[in-house]
This record gives C-alpha cells, structure tokens and sequence, in this order.
C-alpha cells in the first residue's frame, strides 16, 4: 500500500502537477489539503479519468481537503464533533475496509500574540477528543496532512531562530505529543531520526536552495501500521518550478510505504 499527503495549494492552480504525481507514484491514497475549491468545482472527472475515486470537504478560496482513492469508501465523515470553527473545511475522514483514512490541515494560528493561536490550540484539543472517542489505537488508522507544527527541533531550519513562534511553541508540539500518547507513531521518524529534511518552504528569498524549510507535512499512523511501514520518504523534487508545469505548490509530497498484511 501507498500512501500520499500533499498540501496542493489550491488544486486547481496544481491539478496538471496532481494528475502526474498520480500518474508517477501510483498510489492507493492521495490525501490533499487546500484544495481550495467548492465540491461543485471539484474535477472529479479529471480524477476519474486517471483511476481514482475522490471524496472531497469543499471551502473556497480558502482551506478545502479531500482523498483520492483507487476504490470508493465503505463510509465517509466530515469535519469533527467539537470542531471550534464549524465554517471551515479541514477534516475528512474515509473507511476502506478495517482502514480509516483521515486528511487534516491543522489551524495556522498566525501569531502567538494573535486570537487564532489560541482558536488553534482549541482546535488540536477537540481533534484529539474525537480520534480518542471515535477510534482505536489497536486498529488501523492514519492522520495526514498538514499539521502546521514541528514536532520538534529537528523540523525546523534553524532552532534558535524560530522555538517559541508559532508552529514550534510548547503548547503546539504537546497536543501534538498527546497524539502520538494516544497511539499514533510518527512514521517518517521510524525510518529517520535525523534533522534536515522537510516538507515547505516559503516561496521567498530562494528558502527551498538555502534548505530554510519546516517539516510540518506528517503521516501519523496507529502501531498495526507503524510495523508495517517500509519506508517514508519526501518528494523534494515536486517543490523545484521546472519539476512539472506550472508553478509549485509549497509543500512537497510525503509519501508512505506499507507491506500487505
């Protein structure tokens, strides 16, 4: 099994980069963030047409998340119980089988001096409160997405500079933390314990050359999966403007590895 997670950065700026990453990893699952896009606008037959099924939570311009799936799912939810910002479109969750699948893209927060840092806060608590109602760490669950937060130093370009701003504050890294306490395993960490590798960088002042990223794009996976997992890795490539048409998103794909059961 493979599994993708991409922030798109509005799909339809990225569809054509989209169609060829499905086209190059052939993956089982795509889960994407910021779409962007109404479920009216969504293009479902460009999907269709490439051999997936999409399920989409719809928000423009703002926001928007989906999965692309080879099959269509047994069960499909929507945002969460609790969810302090009802109005936005940032959680979709599908069942396969024994597999749930859930694409997230976590409240920026903006500023820790800013009302949505502590919106942000809210959010991660109540997301928690659901997984731990709705789910079971024994079974077979994964979180993707982007989680606007480095689990710790080792995901962020410079430690000094930037612990104790947003997405690396103390608060921020422990709701993470109560993640993984639940039952998730980050799974890049499984096979990398190194600092240097990220998922964006801000399209200014050449920060992907100058290796000025974040890892904030995660795979968090439930133990069943966890000792499945044969390989996480980060598709760089996708970041560089001559790596396909159009311009990039900010993001680059991070793609999982699973054996069969």
């Amino acid at each position: 099994m493979r599994l993708v997670t991409w922030n798109v950065n509005s799909l339809r700026a990225r569809l054509p980069r989209t169609l060829a990453l499905l086209e190059r990893e052939q993956p089982d699952f795509l889960l994407l963030q910021e779409t962007k896009l109404l479920e009216s606008d969504f293009p479902f037959l460009d999907i269709q047409a490439a051999g997936y099924q999409a399920v989409t939570h719809g928000q423009a311009p703002f926001n928007g998340v989906a999965i692309l799936s080879r099959s269509e799912p047994d069960s499909v939810t929507t945002g969460f119980p609790g969810d302090p910002i009802l109005d936005e479109a940032r959680v979709i969750a599908a069942t396969y089988g024994d597999l749930t699948v859930i694409s997230a893209y976590v409240v920026n927060g903006r500023d820790l001096s800013d009302p949505m840092y502590e919106v942000k806060l809210q959010w991660l608590d109540a997301l928690q409160a659901w997984i731990a109602d709705a789910f079971d760490p024994a079974g077979n669950v994964v979180i993707a997405g982007d989680f606007n937060v480095t689990p710790d130093d080792r995901d962020l370009y410079d430690a000094v500079l930037l612990t104790g701003q947003v997405h690396h504050s103390e608060p921020e890294r422990e709701r993470l933390s109560a993640m993984l306490d639940w039952g998730f395993v980050d799974l890049f960490r499984i096979h990398d314990d190194q600092p240097g590798t990220f998922t964006w960088w801000d399209y200014r002042g050449g920060a992907l050359h100058r290796k000025l990223g974040l890892r904030i794009d995660l795979i968090l996976g439930t133990r069943p999966l966890a000792e499945r997992c044969t390989e996480v890795r980060v598709d760089r490539n996708e970041r560089r403007p001559t790596a396909g048409e159009g311009k990039p998103s900010d993001h680059a794909p991070v793609i999982a590895e699973f054996t069969d059961r």
